[in-house]
């Protein structure tokens, strides 16, 4: 399972023009699941994410994570995270996992993670829009296999 998790003040997700979900201070995660991955993966990527320290605390330190600050997760499915792009010019998506399988493990990501925080969620299979205002800027890659 692969995220790349950004640190935000605001962001929204949209389809057909219409809002799907949107967040204040927090955390924009684009999660790809990929063929292999088990609920292990699920359970390790929500608790580095909810714990990642990533915030400022009162003297500037990137010293507290989403759910010390009472932020909120915009988690938002993309396979392309698993695209494989080192040979030719189209990437392949042979890693991605299944349709169900993505669809399944992303909704186990959403509610394990909303026992901790506030989670809003663009529409799995949609071709969406996200808007967002990152904050520092930060961007944290995450693999659950850990392969970086």
């Amino acid at each position: 399972m692969r995220a790349v998790v950004q640190k935000v003040t605001h962001a929204t997700v949209t389809v057909n023009g219409n809002t799907a979900g949107e967040i204040g201070r927090g955390l924009v995660v684009l999660l790809g699941v990929e063929s292999g991955d088990i609920t292990n993966d699920v359970v390790w990527m929500v608790n580095k994410i909810i714990h990642l320290r990533i915030f400022e605390d009162g003297r500037n330190l990137m010293n507290l994570s989403v759910q010390d600050i009472k932020g909120a997760i915009l988690a938002v499915s993309q396979f392309t995270l698993l695209g494989d792009a080192r040979k030719g010019r189209r990437p392949s998506f042979t890693a991605a996992a299944s349709l169900e399988t993505a669809e399944e493990m992303f909704n186990q990501f959403v509610d394990l993670a909303s026992k901790y925080v506030n989670v809003q969620t663009g529409v799995f299979r949609a071709h969406m829009k996200v808007n967002l205002t990152n904050d520092g800027p930060v961007t944290i890659l995450l693999d659950s296999k850990k392969q970086f």
